[in-house]
């Protein structure tokens, strides 16, 4: 499956969001972002549907995949599951069909090299740079390891981490298929205009 284009996915956290999460997903649309996904992992499954029904219909209103961490179930009425690592693949895919979007977390490239290439569409590998979202999470990779997780897998890597439009030209120039972020776009006192400069380095990388 094709991944979305641009291939920036941001990944919510309303703890984080400097605004109303609806209003900061609302203004990445509009500014170019087709892909989120619903990370509210501290909430009870049937909050993280009650956003999901919050952001669906913005997510249909401009051609947005709209997927879901964790959870397999409560994908089944969004556009896929981003996993963590260790989860399992196989059973997602078994679950939801192979129209869904399903992604990996991973931490080294054996991980890389082990995903299940039938199941998975994606995998997400970090961090990348100190991640202002999550500090301590492992040592930070570096470009240039991140190079070693494109070369161990065929697979599409997303890199994660500390990433912003002044740093995308080093990831995409390592190979990453494209970038996830969260607090770079959930901190942003204009969300609007943080996209854009994402998608517009994106989109310089790949010229």
């Amino acid at each position: 499956m094709r991944l979305p284009a641009p291939p920036l996915l941001i990944i919510t956290d309303r703890r984080q969001a400097v605004l109303p999460l609806v209003d900061v997903v609302a203004t990445a649309l509009a500014a170019g972002c087709r892909w989120i996904s619903l990370r509210e992992k501290d909430l009870p499954v049937s909050e993280q549907l009650a956003w999901a029904e919050k952001l669906s219909p913005l997510a249909r209103r401009f051609g947005t995949r709209l997927t879901i961490h964790g959870d397999i179930a409560a994908a089944a009425s969004l556009d896929g599951v981003h996993l963590p690592e260790g989860g399992d693949a196989r059973a997602a895919r078994a679950q939801l069909g192979a129209e869904k979007l399903i992604g990996l977390s991973i931490h080294t490239p054996e991980r890389a090299a082990a995903a299940d290439l039938a199941a998975l569409d994606y995998l997400i590998a970090g961090p990348v740079y100190e991640s202002a979202s999550k500090p301590g999470y492992g040592p930070a990779l570096g470009a240039a390891a991140l190079a070693d997780f494109v070369r161990a897998t065929p697979l599409p890597v997303i890199a994660i981490g500390g990433i912003d439009a002044a740093n995308i030209g080093e990831v995409m120039q390592a190979g990453a298929a494209g970038v996830a972020v969260m607090s770079v776009v959930m901190r942003a006192a204009d969300p609007r205009h943080t996209v854009r400069e994402l998608i517009a380095a994106l989109r310089d990388a790949k010229s």
